[in-house]
């Protein structure tokens, strides 16, 4: 899902408002925050595609209503990073991106890929975008009481790397059935909390990228 929007100048005006609320918030270090890209690329398995919800209420879909920028939803169902790696290419790097949101890790643990080797797959995933130009952010599927390993591996990527980090992207989810469309999945209500967390997170960045690629004079 791509909308074509152009991130220019009025853009920038638009993001004026909440520059200083935002600027707070933004750790510095994160790399390529200068990124020269013009997408936010949400590469994941089913819960980036919006399994168990309307094409609509996916997360990418609610976060596209949330921000100029335009996302790209390059979620598949079922997807391990193993496979994942294998579409880096065409699914995210040809995508002009300016920021990749990585969200891996469920499916993983469902086939029985070795732990190690899930974090090595995310690793690349971090090292490919970023070669691109592109700023990263790592979504931490994990939630109370499932994937702790995950949470501590991926946490401690993000720091190795300079990406921003999203934490216990399934808290509030997981344990409520009211959130979720079965065991694993959100429905269109997890996702909107999902694209709201990942929002939070991501636009602080695309706010300082925004504003040193586009001076308003």
């Amino acid at each position: 899902m791509i909308r074509n929007k152009t991130f220019g100048i009025g853009a920038v005006i638009m993001l004026a408002g909440i520059l200083f609320c935002a600027g707070c918030m933004v750790r510095p270090g994160v790399a390529n925050i200068d990124s020269p890209g013009t997408a936010v690329v949400c590469f994941g398995d089913s819960v980036t595609y919006g399994y168990g919800a309307e094409e609509n209420g996916s997360y990418p879909a609610v976060l596209q209503s949330l921000t100029p920028v335009p996302v790209v939803n390059a979620g598949i169902n079922g997807d391990t990073t193993r496979e994942a790696v294998k579409r880096v290419d065409n699914d995210v790097l040809d995508r002009d991106p300016l920021l990749v949101v990585i969200e891996f890790g469920g499916n993983d643990l469902i086939a029985r890929i070795p732990f190690e080797e899930t974090i090595a797959n995310v690793e690349t995933m971090v090292q490919r975008c970023q070669a691109k130009g592109a700023m990263v952010a790592i979504a931490d599927y994990s939630g109370p009481m499932i994937l702790e390993d995950y949470n501590r591996e991926f946490r401690s990527l993000s720091r190795k790397y300079q990406t921003i980090f999203i934490p216990r992207l399934m808290d509030g989810i997981i344990e409520k059935p009211s959130m979720r469309s079965d065991y694993i999945h959100p429905n269109a209500n997890g996702y909107k909390l999902i694209a709201h967390r990942i929002f939070r997170a991501i636009m602080p960045y695309l706010t300082r990228n925004a504003f040193r690629r586009h001076k308003v004079k």
